[in-house]
């Protein structure tokens, strides 16, 4: 092999594709997302499976709300829906998906007030349905946009009148068995907003507050005390409604003289309170009078500070030692437990406070009327401080409920709303849930627990966008709650919109209802959670195709006090069961520096959270493999410099899809593969690893851990794939004959790995999977295919015992190569002549093919190997005496009479 060297360029079998390498996503996927819509690929889809019988697999889609564009925290959502529903078609499953969209409420309606006041209702509801469908198309797009497949053409939206409709028939059914009633009770109030909020509508976010211990002097009681009462309470702004104190029946109290900078005071604080009272007012126990129950003073009276009223001294287990005095202020009027427990003593719920949040005539100081509350706290504690009624003041931070929309503080105030019992739908609740499948496990208790404390349902709301509350008000202003004329109300908002409510008079809405002329409608609205609340009944029941229980509902964790519950309680009223047999939670995007959950409201800070900044930059499969990434279970970090870290894997994935059908490319599987029982050991091994794969990833795709799948396929096309097996087959591919037995074997397997690398790739890379499939010349889409089967043929792992020694004997021989380089005794892998020595009960198989020069040459890609027995695994590495061949670049024995390797001259011949 000394001979001039010859051009062997054209004889070499080099990989040969047109698929990129650059994937060009932001160019090239919106082209591909364009004919699957132009050819209805998932009708297509779901079409085939029908036809097949196949099982169905129903996830209800809960609706985002349609009032701006889609976040990363929306994307996550979606794309984890996607995963679920394309994994599960592949698998065989029947996977409709209608999407769905929120159009009622306060987020539009807020907007659309902001804009333009003083509207009337026609033209601020004629407005928010232009401004939902507005942001419906922009959602609608990204999503699209996301490779989302869907009936994207019919969503079911929450202002259409035929769901509108079914959502006054649920009504009608809670109105029917006695669930619904009015009641002048304590809700969570925005002034901001000018409505009752619901739980789910409410942040927490921190305020400053002022804390107060007040003086109530005792009045005549069975005990001869006197002395007075110290509430402490948190809220000075609601002392003007206090009509009551409420002590613990069974704690001790003592009655005894405090003293504080020479003054004396005869106080009532309970026992376990005493220090952390000295220490936060300087007011100490100097004597005991005497020690009681709370029960002792039962029904006693105490006199207002600033008031010439009494408030009556009650008891109440909710009353606790971890702060205060043990003597809690008690107003109906503006907390749900001072309501119920009022109501159990008769006491009157009182509520000085307009909708602005000021206060009225009613508040009993004329200098307080028309201030706003949280202005009116310095003001009372100044009266307080001037009678000499105030023992103590502290100012401090807490995390506080606020208006979701309006951002304001919310208060508690007592209004006629309208409720839906609890007493009748909760046991139910309850017992439904345990039937249910809690992903991650933890979200059974969390609403569990929800559904145990949750009080009645406020579903009023002084609002104009939304699903009118069907009740009619008789002429001595009764309400008139009646389950027939609200199915006769439904079946004119189908007929003719739910604008029709607030478009025709009252009087003319009576005739046509053929109801009393002089009885008013109602101007309240539905609260939204009823609106898709009620999807299980206006989708899934209505939908050709669909019925509820659904397999799955898959939302943030804040719906187990959303969407999740008022669902539940809905479907449990009913139809007596739940609406869902599995239910997963995921965590929230937060922002990684500052832990903050992404949201629609975020764009100002400056850092991209919009999910089209990232496709349009990156690509969607980029934002579809970070979800599937990610671990959905706990919130997800996020932020650029964290998204781009999965731009490598998917750069590794899609050269590894190149790199295979490069070489797969010239090969004709039908004639030329080589059978399981024929193929060389390497093949058999990357095959067993293959068919480990596909079990591991299917498994995973069911469980619903896409992390866990990504994983097992990157580490497998990363280790055993690309670093191991691509590059010892390479030279069989590119120098061995056509006709090679080892060479067809190779390109067998590749074919098999491409094909199913591709099917498990498609859920998650859903647009390369698919280019990658029609660059290999396949009949249609790959989203139309199954998943790969398992391989029963490859469950042996015969060969990946032998192949896992093999390369503890390759790890020892590249120490003696790496040893010799770095001596400068010779420079590459394949120039080491090894002396190998290997235990004496070294297996025969390995033995084997460790004197097989063709395997052990091209497995440890060296010159030559020679192989003794001695105490344990050694290796020593020479520069080989073999020449190169000009056509391989392998160092082989000269064949004679030729300028190349036997195995080149034989190829060339």
């Amino acid at each position: 092999m000394s001979a001039p060297e010859k051009n062997y360029k054209d004889t070499i079998l080099l990989p040969e594709t047109g698929f990129p390498m650059r994937g060009d996503l932001t160019k090239n996927e919106p082209v591909r997302l364009k004919k699957w819509e132009d050819t209805g690929l998932y009708e297509r889809i779901l079409s085939r499976r029908i036809e097949q019988g196949a099982p169905r697999f129903l996830l209800h889609d809960g609706p985002p709300f349609a009032n701006g564009d889609v976040h990363m925290g929306t994307a996550l959502n979606k794309i984890l829906k996607d995963l679920i529903l394309k994994s599960k078609t592949m698998a065989g499953y029947a996977a409709p998906y209608v999407p769905g969209w929120d159009c009622h409420g306060l987020p539009i309606e807020f907007k659309v007030v902001q804009k333009a006041r003083d509207l009337d209702a026609a033209e601020i509801r004629r407005r928010c349905v232009e401004f939902a469908r507005g942001f419906i198309d922009i959602q609608r797009t990204s999503f699209r946009r996301l490779g989302v497949f869907g009936d994207w053409e019919h969503p079911y939206l929450t202002m259409d009148p035929a769901y509108e409709a079914n959502i006054l028939r649920v009504f009608a059914k809670l109105v029917e068995d006695g669930a619904v009633y009015q009641s002048r009770k304590p809700v969570q109030w925005s002034y901001g907003a000018y409505t009752a909020l619901a739980e789910a509508e409410i942040d927490y976010k921190e305020k400053v507050s002022s804390s107060v211990f007040v003086r109530f002097p005792l009045l005549d009681n069975p005990l001869g005390l006197k002395a007075s009462m110290v509430i402490w309470t948190t809220t000075p702004w609601t002392l003007p409604a206090n009509v009551g104190i409420a002590l613990h029946p069974r704690f001790t109290y003592v009655a005894g003289k405090f003293m504080k900078d020479g003054q004396t005071e005869t106080l009532v604080i309970v026992k376990e309170l005493l220090d952390a009272f000295a220490q936060k007012t300087g007011w100490a126990l100097a004597e005991t009078i005497r020690e009681f129950q709370g029960a002792e003073l039962e029904n006693c009276e105490a006199q207002h500070p600033f008031l010439s009223r009494t408030s009556r001294i009650i008891l109440a287990d909710f009353v606790t030692t971890d702060t205060g005095t043990g003597a809690v202020h008690i107003a109906p009027g503006h907390g749900a437990d001072d309501y119920n427990v009022g109501r159990q003593y008769g006491l009157p719920v009182l509520s000085p406070v307009d909708d602005d949040g000021k206060y009225t005539e009613e508040v009993g100081v004329p200098a307080l009327t028309g201030k706003h509350v949280f202005d009116a706290n310095k003001d009372i504690i100044a009266m307080l401080e001037k009678d000499n009624n105030l023992f103590g003041v502290e100012e401090y931070r807490h995390q506080y409920p606020h208006c979701w929309r309006s951002k304001t503080p919310i208060i508690f105030r007592a209004v006629e709303q309208f409720f839906i019992s609890m007493d009748k739908l909760r046991p139910q609740a309850l017992e439904q849930i345990d039937k249910v499948q809690w992903l991650p496990a933890w979200g059974r208790n969390r609403i569990y627990g929800t559904v145990e404390a949750r009080p009645d349902w406020c579903i009023s709301r002084q609002r104009t966008w939304g699903v009118p509350l069907p009740v009619f008000f008789d002429e001595d202003g009764k309400a008139v709650l009646d389950a027939a004329l609200v199915r006769k109300i439904a079946d004119m908002v189908e007929a003719h919109g739910s604008n029709i409510w607030f478009e025709l008079s009252d009087e003319a809405l009576c005739e046509r209802l053929g109801l009393p002329k002089t009885w008013k409608k109602g101007k309240d609205t539905l609260d939204v959670w009823i609106d898709s609340g009620s999807s299980h009944m206006a989708v899934m029941d209505s939908r050709p195709g669909l019925d509820a229980p659904a397999d799955l509902y898959l939302e943030a964790t804040d719906q187990h006090r959303g969407w999740f519950q008022s669902s539940l309680m809905l479907s449990v009223a009913w139809r007596g069961t739940a609406p869902y047999k599995a239910v997963m939670t995921h965590g929230f995007v937060v922002d990684k520096d500052t832990g903050k959950k992404t949201s629609k409201s975020d764009a100002k800070s400056g850092k991209p959270i919009d999910a089209a900044y990232y496709y349009d930059k990156y690509g969607a499969d980029i934002v579809r493999l970070w979800a599937a990434s990610v671990d959905w279970q706990n919130e997800v970090p996020f932020g650029e410099d964290l998204f781009k870290q999965v731009t490598e894997p998917y750069r590794r994935l899609r050269n590894t899809l190149r790199i295979l059908l490069g070489n797969i490319n010239r090969f004709d599987f039908a004639t030329q593969a080589v059978s399981p029982e024929h193929m060389p050991i390497l093949d058999r091994w990357i095959l067993e690893r293959l068919n480990a794969v596909i079990r591991e990833t299917l498994k995973a795709y069911e469980a619903y851990d896409f992390r866990k799948a990504f994983s097992v396929i990157n580490q497998f096309c990363t280790s055993d794939l690309s670093a191991l097996y691509v590059d010892t087959t390479k030279d069989r591919l590119y120098c061995d004959s056509v006709t090679s037995v080892r060479r067809r074997a190779t390109l067998t397997a590749m074919t098999i790995i491409f094909k199913a690398l591709c099917r498990l790739l498609a859920p998650i890379l859903a647009f390369t999977a698919d280019e990658a499939w029609e660059y290999a010349g396949y009949e249609g889409s790959v989203h139309e295919q199954d998943f790969p089967a398992p391989m029963p043929e490859y469950d042996t792992q015969e060969a990946s015992s032998v192949v896992s020694r093999l390369l503890e004997i390759k790890s020892v021989i590249q120490v003696a190569i790496e040893e010799q380089v770095k001596a400068k005794t010779f420079s590459k892998n394949n120039e080491a002549d090894i002396r190998l020595t290997v235990p004496s009960n070294e297996s025969e198989d390995v033995v084997a093919l460790l004197e097989d020069r063709a395997f052990c040459t091209e497995f440890f890609i060296i010159a030559d190997l020679s192989v003794q027995t001695g105490p344990e695994l050694a290796a020593t590495a020479l520069r080989t005496e073999h020449a190169m061949c000009p056509r391989c670049r392998r160092y082989e024995p000269e064949e004679e009479g030729a300028d190349v390797c036997e195995r080149c001259s034989e190829v060339l011949s």
